[in-house]
């Protein structure tokens, strides 16, 4: 092997990494695009010529040629959580209160402030400088691997930097960070759809989470996604302070965004979460907030978490952005349970990084306490920057010839009597096999979270409930029976008809949680429905529970227990389950066995002090 030919293939896979780093995460440029070219041409033809000489972290391997076919579940070492959310001064004093309540008096606790990118979270496992997976952060405990997509993104880097003023990191770690696209790539991207008639992407944050689950990595790579690490977690070596670890991270090539600041009391992170939402409109990405800290990792661990959120931190988020707009016409929508709700249909308006031609109006009560008209021009903002929603009137505007709205007397899917129980606020359709519900029952089954099988939307369940395929959810796993009727579909084909009946079939696999949260039952969240899974174990116990021994489960409550005696009283819920049953979904929680050691069945009394333990 000539010597020279490595050495070289070496001093130019360092030069790309350089020019990439200096480009992708400093935003200069030192070279023009045709020296960079050159570079990586005189890369590719020596690697070609010596095969044996590619290495995974290679510029050259960013952008695989195969297809991924299933993105393999990834159990995450430390659980990504969420955040809780604040929304004001007294709220973040609150936080700081609980944080100093639960530390010794005498501690000192400094906060680190950044701005809560508005993306999808992914984490990058790093095994001697490499980067060896990528996965999404899925349901926080187990996510999805995307390593070949994260690989393609040039701001990632594939090999650590050696840097000789920064600790070499430990063999093993972990980086956490936001994948994101810039505003301005995001509105070319959708400029460029409208031009050739394509339908546009909802906002960059949606595309950017719908970009990673994407099976060719050279679309990927033609997308422009960018990320900020946020957070380095390791078992090994002297990791100290969040605020020095952010510091490391940028020495040893990632992107850290530039805005995060140490504090050392509370006024000054209320001060610089204000600075910050004053810079919102002029960044270059979307934000939705800033997240505080601890700093100190050994005071994260003694606060802890609780089952969805860490007690050392917490988001504060930013006044939700609003816009005025026209409300031509109130319509009425009808859910998977029969609630109807008012939407209003507004001229369409930019908001928080989308198109906003929709917002919810909620009920019927709350269009007559905001007076809400048609043809009004009214304030919208998008809550929590996720959903639109009408907040006023401009009453200054409003045409003299408006009329109050009127309630719906019929559902306006399927003109079946409406109803508005005693102590509720909406109507609903009596109808239980309104095509409305039936499309709503099927997509939640089907939905992330849920069954979570890839392919079947919106668009597909209302074809093929149009087309008499579904009418429950059960029958999507009779789809595969309809194969050949299915492929001669327009816009559908044989390839996209065996993905779909894939998915159909992988999705027998998901835990019996899951399959309880997506049967639909009222008030039974995803969180309800692992409670009610671990307590009872299958689907045979809970059915022959009492209301009483529902309610014992902790955190449930009357109303849920209500609500799944009522479902499960319900002789047609139980012939799907019997159906669903049959296709081998899974209806039985997983046992945990617990094997005897010296400690079973012992007690033990520990006297004095333990170090990171307090009252």
């Amino acid at each position: 092997m000539n010597k020279q030919v490595e050495k070289r293939i070496e001093q130019l896979r360092e030069q790309i990494r350089d020019h990439d780093y200096k480009y992708f995460v400093l935003n200069e440029q030192a070279i023009s695009d045709q020296e960079y070219d050159k570079l990586v041409k005189e890369l590719e033809k020596l690697e070609n010529e010596n095969p044996d000489l590619i290495t995974s972290d290679s510029p050259t391997q960013r952008v695989g040629k195969d297809i991924t076919k299933q993105f393999k579940p990834v159990q995450h070492n430390v659980p990504m959580l969420s955040l809780a959310n604040t929304y004001n001064e007294g709220e973040l004093y609150d936080f700081d209160r609980r944080v100093r309540e639960t530390l010794p008096r005498e501690e000192k606790i400094q906060y680190v402030v950044e701005f809560k990118i508005d993306g999808a979270s992914v984490s990058l496992r790093y095994v001697n400088g490499i980067l060896k997976t990528a996965a999404t952060r899925g349901d926080g405990t187990v996510g999805e691997e995307v390593t070949n997509n994260v690989k393609t993104i040039k701001s990632v880097p594939l090999r650590i930097k050696r840097n000789s003023s920064a600790p070499y990191p430990p063999d093993d770690f972990e980086v956490r960070g936001e994948i994101f696209m810039r505003i301005a790539d995001f509105h070319k991207l959708n400029k460029d759809r409208e031009e050739k008639g394509e339908k546009l992407f909802a906002n960059p944050r949606n595309f950017a989470a719908g970009t990673l689950k994407m099976q060719d990595p050279q679309i990927v790579a033609s997308r422009k996604l960018n990320i900020f690490v946020y957070n380095l977690i390791s078992s090994e070596g002297e990791l100290n302070f969040h605020f020095e670890n952010l510091n490391l991270l940028r020495k040893l090539g990632f992107n850290v965004n530039p805005e995060f600041k140490l504090c050392e009391s509370i006024d000054e992170v209320l001060k610089y979460c204000n600075e910050l939402e004053s810079k919102r409109n002029s960044l270059e990405y979307e934000v939705d907030g800033a997240v505080i800290k601890v700093n100190s990792l050994r005071q994260q661990k003694i606060l802890g978490s609780i089952a969805k959120s860490p007690r050392w931190a917490v988001a504060f988020k930013f006044k939700a952005k609003q816009a005025i707009t026209k409300l031509n016409k109130i319509t009425w929508q009808v859910g998977r349970i029969g609630t109807i709700t008012p939407v209003a249909e507004l001229e369409p308006v930019f908001l928080a990084g989308s198109t906003i031609s929709r917002a919810t109006l909620h009920n019927y009560d709350e269009i007559l306490r905001k007076d809400i008209r048609e043809n009004d021009k009214v304030v919208i903002e998008k809550g929590g920057d996720v959903i639109p929603k009408v907040v006023s009137v401009v009453l200054s505007e409003r045409p003299k010839n408006s009329k109050v709205p009127r309630p719906p007397d019929k559902c306006p899917v399927c003109g079946s009597s409406v109803f508005k129980p005693e102590n509720e606020v909406a109507f609903y359709c009596e109808n239980t096999e309104c095509n409305a519900q039936v499309r709503g029952r099927i997509g939640h089954f089907a939905a992330r979270g849920a069954m979570d099988i890839e392919g079947l939307g919106e668009a597909l369940i209302d074809l093929f409930v149009n087309l008499g395929f579904l009418k429950t959810y059960a029958d999507i796993y009779d789809l595969k029976d309809h194969r050949d009727d299915l492929i001669n579909i327009e816009r559908l084909g044989e390839k996209s008809v065996d993905n779909l009946l894939a998915a159909v079939e992988a999705s027998k696999k998901q835990p019996f949680a899951k399959v309880l949260f997506a049967l639909g039952i009222r008030y039974v969240g995803a969180g309800a429905a692992k409670k009610l899974a671990d307590h009872f174990l299958s689907i045979d116990k809970l059915i022959q529970a009492s209301e009483e021994e529902i309610t014992d489960v902790h955190e449930i409550g009357p109303s849920i227990s209500k609500s799944v005696r009522k479902f499960f009283s319900d002789k047609h819920n139980i012939d799907i389950i019997k159906r669903l049953k049959k296709q081998r979904l899974v209806f039985e929680a997983e046992r945990k066995v617990v094997k005897e050691n010296f400690f079973t069945n012992k007690t033990f009394v520990i006297t004095g002090t333990l170090e990171n333990f307090y009252k």
